[in-house]
């Protein structure tokens, strides 16, 4: 447990200590497409199953002129697709740093960060903890370009991880599943407002 302590707080003061003194707070909602990985009907044989890939959700932060920190908030209804009597979703809350350009018309950045992954679903899986809220982490870049100085629109690209696969978080004793295994790339695009 310490080090999971030890290795949080590393990645908060890191996302703290890059904040530059001056930076723009954002707010950027979004509708989305999820790709590759588990979104899908399941293999197991579902009557009447069809995949669905959309999302929506928000993220918002502050971005400096190289560095800042973003809070991605996400919802999939149906991710393991649609069915008759069948009950699924993912829902995604990552912490990210930021890297990229802050200033001017047309801003690149990547981001990588942890937070939590919660599927649900009301088809009988063999994972016991798909249910259950898990430890999770992101990768991924987009670009936001502005029209002035407040309003914008944004492409971005993320592959979404649980953290099943990290040894260090298998290590640690945690209210959260460690053994449940999800992935699975999200595109979206949005508004970007400042």
């Amino acid at each position: 447990m310490r080090t999971f302590h030890v290795f949080a707080f590393t990645v908060v003061l890191l996302g703290v200590a890059a904040l530059p003194a001056r930076a723009d707070g954002f707010f950027a909602p979004f509708v989305g497409y999820n790709f590759g990985g588990d979104s899908k009907c399941p293999t197991i044989n579902v009557q009447g199953c069809e995949d669905r890939h959309s999302n929506f959700g928000v993220s918002f932060g502050k971005m400096g002129t190289i560095f800042g920190f973003e809070e991605d908030i996400a919802f999939a209804k149906d991710f393991f697709g649609n069915a008759p009597n069948v009950d699924n979703s993912v829902f995604t809350a990552m912490s990210n740093l930021m890297v990229g350009v802050g200033v001017g018309p047309v801003q690149p950045y990547f981001v990588v960060g942890l937070g939590l992954i919660r599927p649900h679903t009301s088809l009988s899986l063999a994972n016991s903890d798909f249910d259950k809220y898990a430890l999770g982490y992101d990768l991924g870049g987009g670009l936001n370009g502005f029209f002035g100085r407040h309003v914008g629109v944004r492409g971005d690209i993320r592959h979404m991880h649980t953290a099943q696969d990290v040894p260090i978080l298998n290590s640690v004793t945690t209210p959260f599943a460690v053994n449940q295994k999800l992935e699975f790339w999200r595109a979206s695009i949005g508004l970007v407002l400042r």
